[in-house]
């Protein structure tokens, strides 16, 4: 499908979205009185996995991005939003190249549009625990499908030992909990940049400042849990140049094979050198 008929079929939507979303980025306690009170009172927060697919050259984006800003603040009770932008690259036209984009996060998100048998892959999409999606600045939709992920039960997911080696080697071990029988993963680590901000000369965004929060800067699947096994690890992951280890944050998840449901999460500061 072009990108032509990409924005005919999800323009009229996000637009009216537009206005709604960034009044209420401001005032996001409705979404907690959807949430289950057992999730509110959770000791442990509930790890939920918040993926943006996203592009500085898409001018619905920005609310999207704003919004997962404000996730990232962790506003929802017994909770962890652990929140991953992934910016596509089929936006990189009209003199503007998206400097966080990268074609492995548009074939992520294809692979989405075919489990959730969409015409076409769009932006900005929110895909919450591989389980929902929906335009990234719909908070009514982002309300239920974080309700519902609250409930569902998640596999821990330990982070530890992280260091830097150097001035771009990272080192963390990983360990999971066994999955639920019959049940297996795929286990991924993601490395993100805790925030950016452009200034966007041309395209659809241009003469706009727009801020990202956790933007993917590598995302690589580093192995699989098998039924009724835990998982243990030790991880050496290149870390992206020309930024301070303080600037960045490392995260892990647990996603059914071929991306299907996100069994657990977790995220960590990366400490300063």
């Amino acid at each position: 499908m072009s990108m032509a008929a990409r924005r005919i079929i999800y323009r009229n939507r996000g637009g009216k979205l537009m206005h709604r979303a960034l009044i209420l980025l401001f005032s996001v306690n409705f979404i907690f009185a959807a949430l289950p009170v057992a999730a509110a009172n959770n000791v442990t927060p509930i790890p939920i996995l918040v993926e943006l697919f996203t592009s500085e050259g898409c001018s619905d984006c920005p609310p999207a991005d704003a919004f997962l800003q404000k996730l990232d603040e962790q506003p929802v009770p017994g909770t962890e939003m652990v929140v991953l932008s992934e910016h596509v690259d089929y936006w990189n036209h009209d003199g503007w190249k998206d400097p966080y984009s990268s074609s492995f996060y548009t074939e992520r998100q294809t692979v989405y549009a075919h489990i959730f048998d969409l015409p076409s892959a769009y932006t900005p999409q929110m895909v919450v625990d591989g389980t929902a999606q929906f335009v990234g600045s719909d908070l009514k939709a982002a309300s239920k499908a974080f309700a519902n992920a609250a409930t569902a039960p998640k596999v821990e997911i330990r982070l530890s030992a992280i260091s830097i080696e150097g001035t771009n080697t990272l080192r963390a071990h990983i360990e999971t909990a066994a999955l639920p029988e019959g049940q297996k993963g795929d286990v991924y680590a993601a490395i993100a940049l805790n925030h950016a901000e452009n200034q966007v000369s041309r395209g659809e965004n241009a003469g706009r400042k727009i801020s990202h929060s956790a933007v993917a800067r590598s995302l690589t699947r580093i192995g699989s849990v098998e039924k009724n096994q835990p998982f243990a690890r030790d991880l050496q992951l290149k870390l992206p140049a020309d930024y301070r280890p303080s600037d960045l944050r490392l995260i892990a998840f647990i996603q059914k094979p071929h991306q299907g449901k996100v069994l657990g999460a977790a995220m960590q500061p990366l400490p300063a050198q």
